[in-house]
């Protein structure tokens, strides 16, 4: 990932997701200033695009973490209206999201509707509880057990840069 492409990134998505629309007498902003975190799903470049690919046709709206995974690095959790800048496997940034809602649950509480957000595999519990599972696991989870604590992030697209059209994503 390089610096200089998240930025170019940043200042078209900004712009064209009508994130600037502060008057200028204000001075720059945050945004304009700052470019949210970016980073890209999965543990591997495939696995990357492959739920990159979900997000950007709309079948995946959402994501889940391990909290632990939050605490051991100090980090706050995500809020709704928080930005990210997507990346695909081979790190370049692809599309601009929005958390549009965030809570906490218990691994065994996770609920089907969730399952489908995610839009993995056949949209089912099972499928979602298996496979992720298997990630938080491999992720260096050994302590994990179904009671672990997950951080469920349900987003939208405000903006991509494969679009043709330029306008706003936003409502």
């Amino acid at each position: 990932m390089s610096e200089d492409e998240v930025s170019a990134f940043w200042g078209l998505a900004r712009v064209h997701a009508r994130l600037n629309s502060a008057p200028s007498y204000f001075g720059p902003t945050t945004l304009e200033v700052v470019p949210p975190p970016a980073w890209s799903f999965g543990d591997s470049a495939e696995q990357a695009d492959e739920l990159l690919g979900l997000v950007l046709d709309g079948t995946k709206t959402a994501t889940a973490s391990a909290l632990r995974d939050y605490e051991s690095e100090d980090e706050p959790l995500p809020e709704k209206g928080a930005l990210s800048i997507l990346l695909d496997g081979a790190g370049h940034p692809q599309a601009l999201i929005e958390v549009t809602d965030v809570r906490v649950v218990p691994f065994d509480e996770v609920d089907e509707q969730f399952a489908v957000l995610e839009g993995e595999g056949d949209l089912s519990l099972a499928y979602w509880r298996d496979e992720h599972r298997r990630f938080f696991t491999s992720v260096g989870s050994a302590d994990f057990d179904d009671a672990m604590s997950v951080v469920l992030e349900q987003f939208q697209v405000v903006y991509r840069s494969d679009r043709s059209d330029p306008g706003p994503l936003r409502p």
